[in-house]
């Protein structure tokens, strides 16, 4: 789906909101909504699809009667696939997730083995004249005791991984003309949570290692090899995560620019949001409305910004609530993705104004093209906020066009 201020953006939302952890259960599950979002949103163009595939689904796709199944139903729709979302590698659904959904990290050969058959996945349904991209995890987890005893180690095997991954890549390129870059994403607790993080390792780790890993292992040249990493690894935008860590996007966009890292991909995704020193806000009753938001499945975590302008970090909701002290904060943003088109549940509010600062900076002139909406908690939300999913999808839909005609 094209989006009017810019045509060649391609616009989708992630099936990560469907359960199905096993491909037939998840192209079950898919069935029941994209079709109807396309004859509501674009019935008379092709409809752009966001795949989210479990390493165990994306092994059972990539068997060739299956891609060919998948093929032909999203032909026979009018539906194309250019993004998958490759962060969650196992279970996403129904069953305690919390910081397994880091694991493995870009250490491990599984991470490895699991973003090959996406490349695979994608390069085998990718349209002709589209490129595709493949979110996934930010190197891996800050609180895991690898990553607490050795950072150059961790950051050294992920560079030489992803560059294994870009020369994989680099060669689809060589073989079918189909562009597919890898894009990175940061979030809050792990070892890449920041914008200035990322560059850092890129510049630092990514690009020196990489390059050189490439030279020594394939005989490629060292500009040749800084050339395919810069050309197929990126950053996922996650509007969400950025205004977590209270980033300003035109500063964090510009920045990327400047260091010619590609921003592949931008995930459209709102958090939760308090202001504490809000005039007649009541204390008790934000306490108890963010009680209903502390569910057993994802990790919530909270960054508040203090009184004093400094920030504290707690790694999950629960931890935030135990230790919270009005002397103190200022405000909170809380990892919770909530609907687009809600800015306001009761006295909490929302970060969409971070969305709305950057989608016309990267409908802009950024070289974005694939843009997801990315609101994967519909099944944990307070009874309140839960309404039909088709429709949700639907409104969210709208309210991103909303915003930029």
């Amino acid at each position: 789906m094209k989006h009017p201020s810019n045509p060649e953006a391609h616009f989708t939302y992630c099936t990560n909101i469907h359960p199905g952890e096993e491909w037939p259960g998840h192209f079950k599950e898919i069935k029941k909504h994209l079709p109807i979002l396309k004859s509501r949103l674009s019935p008379e163009t092709v409809f752009g699809v966001g795949l989210r595939l479990s390493a165990k689904a994306a092994v059972q796709l990539k068997k060739e009667d299956q891609l060919e199944n998948f093929r032909k139903w999203l032909s026979d729709n009018g539906l194309y696939l250019f993004t998958i979302n490759g962060f969650p590698y196992g279970s996403f659904h129904g069953e305690r997730v919390k910081d397994n959904v880091y694991a493995p990290d870009w250490t491990s050969s599984d991470r490895l083995s699991y973003t090959n058959n996406l490349i695979d996945i994608l390069a085998s349904l990718l349209p002709e004249g589209v490129d595709g991209g493949i979110s996934t995890s930010p190197v891996s987890y800050k609180y895991w005791k690898k990553a607490e005893s050795g950072l150059e180690s961790i950051f050294m095997l992920a560079s030489l991984n992803m560059s294994r991954t870009a020369l994989k890549m680099a060669r689809v390129l060589e073989e079918t003309g189909k562009m597919i870059h890898l894009d990175i994403e940061p979030e809050p607790d792990c070892l890449l949570e920041t914008g200035a993080e990322t560059i850092q390792f890129f510049k630092e780790h990514l690009i020196p290692n990489g390059s050189e890993f490439l030279s020594n292992e394939y005989g490629l040249m060292p500009d040749e090899a800084e050339k395919i990493l810069r050309q197929h690894i990126g950053v996922c935008y996650d509007t969400c995560h950025f205004a977590l860590e209270y980033e300003n996007a035109e500063a964090a966009i510009e920045a990327f620019e400047a260091e010619e890292i590609r921003i592949g991909k931008t995930q459209v995704s709102s958090a939760l949001k308090v202001n504490w020193e809000r005039p007649g806000i009541s204390v008790n009753n934000v306490l108890s409305r963010l009680k209903t938001f502390d569910e057993p499945v994802y990790l919530h975590q909270v960054i508040e910004k203090r009184k004093d302008g400094s920030f504290h970090q707690y790694r999950d909701l629960p931890e935030a609530l135990d230790q919270f002290d009005a002397s103190q904060a200022s405000e909170w943003r809380i990892h919770f993705h909530v609907p687009l088109f809600l800015d306001e549940f009761g006295e909490l509010t929302s970060t969409r104004d971070h969305i709305q600062s950057a989608l016309p900076i990267l409908l802009g002139n950024t070289g974005c093209t694939h843009f997801e909406i990315e609101t994967y908690t519909w099944d944990v939300l307070p009874e309140s906020y839960k309404t039909g999913l088709t429709d949700s999808i639907e409104r969210e839909y709208r309210w991103v066009f909303g915003l930029m005609t």
